[in-house]
């Protein structure tokens, strides 16, 4: 959980920050930013190619792509598969049940495990649909190398904390973050959802 300190310090660094160890005049900050502009860009175009073109949205599309590739996967396969936590997967595969394009089905060698399949319908929509953005920025991670993509997920995760951003599971890709579970007596959590 992020601490009102914490939120505290960070609101008065940002009030500070034309004075603050000159970060608005180092171009490294700027390139960052683009860096960081140019990828969420890229996505978020892609997202609205592929809901233009299939009604689908990135992440839907995704997981879709990922299904194809093999006959049936348990929720915690498929999150594996999207990089994604298995609540976050578990959205969008809601979605995509409510519209026909994929289904939960019992295996049949274990009762209790339950498989996520495309449909015809999914499996129909796949073949006209565009590539998913995702698969743009996994490939570009795997060109880095080992050792870069850790040292990039060491300061993107030093980068998080610094913005004292909260530890939950993050939504896929241009999905809206679930909404806070009711507590008993139908009182919703006060606690603010933020992607």
């Amino acid at each position: 959980m992020v601490s009102k300190h914490m939120v505290s310090k960070l609101n008065a660094s940002l009030a500070q920050l034309p004075r603050a160890d000159g970060v608005l005049d180092d171009p490294a900050t700027r390139a960052v930013l683009d860096a960081v502009r140019r990828i969420v860009r890229v996505l978020r175009e892609s997202s609205r190619a592929a809901e233009r073109s299939v009604g689908l949205g990135a992440a839907q599309l995704f997981v879709l792509q990922r299904l194809a590739g093999s006959p049936a996967l348990s929720l915690n396969e498929l999150a594996h598969r999207t990089l994604t936590h298995q609540s976050s997967v578990s959205v969008v595969v809601s979605k995509l049940v409510r519209s026909g394009l994929v289904a939960r089905t019992r295996d049949s060698t274990d009762g209790r495990r339950v498989e996520i399949v495309l449909t015809s319908a999914g499996r129909a929509l796949l073949a006209r649909a565009p590539a998913a953005a995702q698969d743009r920025l996994i490939g570009a991670l795997g060109l880095l190398g080992g050792a870069a993509r850790k040292d990039l997920a060491r300061r993107l995760g030093h980068l998080v904390e610094a913005m004292a951003l909260p530890p939950q599971h993050p939504p896929m890709f241009f999905e809206a973050a679930p909404r806070p579970k009711s507590k008993p007596g139908g009182k919703r959590s006060r606690a603010r959802v933020v992607s």
